[in-house]
């Protein structure tokens, strides 16, 4: 007899499916519900299920299975482009005979000051030599921002900027330039054609769902109204309908 009712597998699924989940905006849902795998970046699948044995020339199948990749917690601070870090074993003084060890590799970091002209504003953050090479292939650091999807982002600060930026280019945000209508203008002209959603979509890009659904409560919260408040409202109303009905004696002219 099973122990529970559903897998575990399903319970997330069936979460958003009661309660104030299923009250969340449905471009919301489908973002959250993506289940697009990241580009590879630590290994090359081979994009075909069969190939031919080299020695004997013989159809052979074959598997692309991902190298499992673990990101720590301050993966999601900066911006690390995809990578991770790898556990596996080595052989102690490079030597096959003698025994493994284990080993992690690691991602090379630094910090970048990097420029955002949505923004107007200068981010010092953690990045790898593939944040910066992705940077230099988008032709900047917002097409980069704006371009890269969410799960070859991975990360939380990539994402509020994102959001950020996707705010400032829907409401055409004055504080941008305040000094210089013309550069604001051509800031906009050269990324809304590409970028621009309305801003109620634009407020829930890159939440946790934790974070969407205190937004969602702080939505629907309404302040309790006083009860004296709402007596006086209706006497108010009740004395006005009495005076309405009441006859009027309308004296005559001599």
């Amino acid at each position: 007899m099973p122990l529970h009712k559903y897998p575990p597998r399903l319970w997330e699924a069936l979460k958003l499916q009661k309660g104030i989940y299923t009250r969340l905006p449905q471009h919301y849902l489908r973002a959250l519900q993506d289940t697009t795998p990241p580009t590879p970046v630590h290994w090359k699948p081979l994009g075909v299920k069969h190939r031919a044995n080299p020695k004997t020339g013989q159809q052979e199948r074959v598997q692309d299975i991902p190298i499992p990749i673990y990101y720590p917690p301050e993966s999601q601070d900066g911006l690390w482009g995809g990578e991770g870090w790898i556990k596996g074993y080595r052989y102690a003084n490079s030597d096959k005979l003698s025994a493994r060890v284990k080993k992690i590799w690691k991602p090379q970091l630094f910090k970048k000051e990097l420029y955002s002209e949505i923004l107007d504003q200068k981010f010092t953050i953690t990045v790898t030599s593939r944040t910066l090479d992705l940077i230099d292939a988008a032709y900047g650091f917002d097409f980069y921002i704006l371009r890269t999807p969410k799960q070859d982002l991975n990360s939380k600060f990539g994402m509020d900027l994102k959001r950020a930026m996707l705010l400032r280019l829907a409401r055409k945000d004055a504080e941008l330039y305040p000094d210089d209508p013309a550069q604001r203008e051509k800031i906009y002209n050269k990324y809304k054609q590409q970028f621009e959603i309305p801003a109620e979509e634009a407020e829930w890009v890159g939440l946790s769902l934790e974070e969407a659904v205190e937004k969602q409560r702080l939505l629907e919260h309404k302040d309790p109204e006083p009860l004296y408040k709402t007596c006086v409202d209706k006497l108010v109303e009740d004395l006005a309908i009495q005076k309405l009905s009441e006859p009027q004696i309308v004296g005559k002219n001599d």
